[in-house]
């Protein structure tokens, strides 16, 4: 990926007015330059969300702090004995995903994992009418699905993984602390989750389901990459939403008795900020973006991050320059004006471009303008700024975990695998290089190697399920 200054080199060799090109360029620098953050602003931002980390964990500032250290009641790890046919279920966006999960052996008597899966999109009043709405089209979709596959006569352990802040009071117990992600189903709120699909599962009726687990997503892709790699214990998604779990001291996890091992914990990290954590590093984009969000005030660091934000960010950049006289001489059409039409996917196309700037050309042709090249390479920096801070913000937060995991453990050097699932890690073509990159400068006594989960969100509940089932059996067994 070319530095931005050999960038702007390329662009001053532009036929065109010398002087203005310059100008315009060191202009554009100017307003861009907010977005870069060096290495000691990224230390503190680490150093924050770990005290807010430590807060969160402790019970006297748990309801005050921003990142609430929510316990899993994971403590166990698949580890190769768990065999059967295991559903799973994963709710953490528009798509709703049901998968069956065989786990067994091959014939080399090694453990092995195969999955069925089918996608359903969930519609616009399930998400936002009652819990009841939403939990029956989960039910129906359920009912299809074993349909298709001709296994509603069985009983299976069904795992339900569950992206949203959950306050777990068992392994197969959550309430729901609040909706995110555009999710405004009233009635959930306050309520046991597992209950509710329970629930909706009896009001159907023409089948049954045995629910031994709910997880958050960045849980079961930690769980469904440790099943790659045993020294797995992060779990990250950087997607629509972005949030990280780990497995903590169970010493620490105040909220939970016990002293003995280690429990995993789900930082709902995307909330760092709403106590005014960020206010210096939030520029005035993120608080129209914040302003004009259905939960404003709330989830500010996952707003400097995620999918379901960076294209808007991109575009009010774009309709600032323009504003500026700096971009598309000066005039921004109807569509670059209307909020939510550069979609976050045109960022990852933008940075694709092989240089020829087609791909760039194409989709602001699309937004109504007719750019220039100068236009089209201005287009671009715009994308690398918003999207290269996404991914050194995500990382000082990673490094903190990281970090806090090796003092913990009072380890001079810890060796540790991440495991990460999500669209912006995965689609992105330079997300994942600079991200890694950070968290690598600002842990220098960690050795991290990262995992990209495949099918993590359901293979790793289906695996929890395989292990709280096998731990069921042995206590009935003792």
């Amino acid at each position: 990926m070319p530095c931005v200054s050999s960038q702007l080199d390329q662009m001053v060799k532009m036929p065109c007015s010398y002087s203005s090109v310059i100008d315009k360029i060191h202009m554009v620098e100017q307003i861009l330059s907010e977005f870069r953050l060096n290495k000691e602003e990224l230390k503190e931002v680490m150093e924050r969300m770990q005290r807010e980390m430590d807060r969160g964990l402790r019970i006297e500032t748990h309801e005050e702090a921003s990142v609430k250290m929510l316990p899993t009641y994971v403590c166990s790890t698949p580890e190769g004995s768990e065999v059967g046919d295991f559903l799973a279920l994963d709710l953490g966006g528009t798509n709703f995903r049901v998968m069956l999960v065989k786990v067994g052996e091959d014939e080399e008597r090694s453990w092995k994992v195969e999955t069925k899966n089918q996608m359903y999109s969930i519609p616009e009043d399930a998400m936002t009418g009652t819990a009841e709405m939403l939990f029956d089209y989960i039910a129906e979709c359920m009912s299809d699905f074993l349909d298709r596959h001709h296994i509603k006569h069985k009983k299976l352990p069904l795992g339900f993984t569950f992206s949203f802040p959950v306050r777990h009071e068992d392994i197969d117990k959550g309430i729901l602390l609040n909706w995110t992600k555009g999710f405004k189903a009233s009635g959930a709120e306050g309520n046991n989750v597992v209950g509710l699909l329970r629930d909706a599962i009896k009001r159907r009726g023409d089948f049954e389901m045995d629910v031994v687990a709910m997880v958050n997503d960045t849980v079961a892709t930690m769980i469904s990459c440790y099943y790659e790699d045993r020294s797995c214990e992060v779990g990250m998604i950087v997607g629509t939403g972005c949030n990280a779990c780990y497995m903590e001291e169970m010493r620490t996890v105040e909220l939970v008795e016990g002293e003995e091992g280690r429990m995993c914990v789900n930082t709902e990290w995307g909330a760092f900020g709403d106590n005014g954590e960020l206010e210096e590093f939030r520029l005035e984009y993120d608080r129209v973006v914040d302003e004009t969000s259905i939960n404003p005030g709330h989830q500010l660091y996952e707003k400097l991050i995620s999918g379901k934000y960076m294209g808007e960010l991109v575009r009010l950049v774009l309709v600032k320059l323009v504003n500026e006289d700096l971009l598309f001489n000066g005039e921004a059409s109807e569509q670059l004006k209307t909020r939510g039409s550069f979609e976050t996917r045109y960022v990852s196309q933008v940075e694709s471009d092989t240089g020829d700037r087609k791909q760039i050309y194409n989709i602001l042709s699309s937004l109504g303008v007719l750019p220039s090249e100068l236009d089209c390479d201005i287009v671009r920096l715009v994308c690398e700024s918003v999207s290269t801070r996404s991914a050194h913000m995500c990382g000082a937060g990673l490094a903190g975990v990281i970090n806090l995991m090796r003092e913990r453990r009072s380890q001079e050097a810890l060796a540790i695998t991440v495991g990460v699932d999500g669209s912006v890690y995965k689609l992105h073509p330079c997300f994942r290089d600079r991200f890694h990159k950070i968290v690598r400068d600002l842990t220098p006594h960690c050795e991290i190697a990262f995992i990209q989960s495949e099918e993590g969100s359901g293979r790793g509940a289906a695996l929890i399920s395989a292990v709280a089932c096998k731990m069921a059996a042995c206590m009935l067994t003792q």
